[in-house]
């Protein structure tokens, strides 16, 4: 592991442009434009691609095109995952998703950040923290979830929330900022 995808990794201030890490997020941009370029039809080549991109996968995952990540290596998936068209996550650090997760249209996933202090955010230092969105969660229609945040098991985020502190388990969120509205009941 290279300096500074360790500090990126650890939640410390790092140079994005970094030569090794713009050499990484080039690889992995390739790989999904050709992923993005397959037919929907080509559900081989699409499985084999997104076990390249994605450091883990479960069994029987969509991930519906188009789709963009910056690294794939600190993503991991569980199984029965579906991406709706147009996800994007920002994977400077980890994500995990757990399994039988719902992932609607327009959804991102951000774990990169900036620091306020625009002396220092224009020397190109960021920092990313992991994201978790744990299993049977559904993310509605475009939605943002920010770095450092998990999502409980069984939890339903309502479209176009804002997601930028933790969401328990088994309940309804929704808005911007994203709040728990209620608890959900388990039959």
């Amino acid at each position: 592991m290279y300096a500074e995808e360790e500090k990126m990794l650890s939640g410390f201030l790092y140079y994005g442009t970094d030569k090794e890490l713009e050499k990484m997020r080039l690889e992995c941009k390739d790989l999904c434009f050709e992923y993005n370029k397959l037919k929907p039809s080509e559900k081989e080549k699409r499985e084999y691609l997104l076990k390249k991109i994605f450091f883990k996968t479960g069994e029987n995952i969509t991930v519906e095109q188009p789709f963009y990540c910056d690294y794939g290596k600190h993503i991991s998936v569980g199984k029965n995952l579906f991406i709706n068209h147009n996800c994007i996550i920002l994977d400077c650090n980890n994500v995990t998703i757990g399994d039988n997760v719902f992932i609607a249209p327009n959804c991102g996933i951000y774990t990169a950040g900036h620091p306020l202090d625009f002396e220092t955010r224009n020397k190109g230092l960021e920092y990313a923290r992991p994201i978790k969105i744990c299993s049977n969660v559904w993310i509605g229609a475009n939605t943002a979830i920010l770095p450092g945040v998990t999502i409980g098991k069984g939890t339903v985020i309502g479209a176009g929330s804002v997601v930028k502190t933790d969401i328990p388990p088994n309940v309804l969120a929704y808005g911007n900022p994203c709040k728990v509205i209620k608890k959900i009941i388990q039959k």
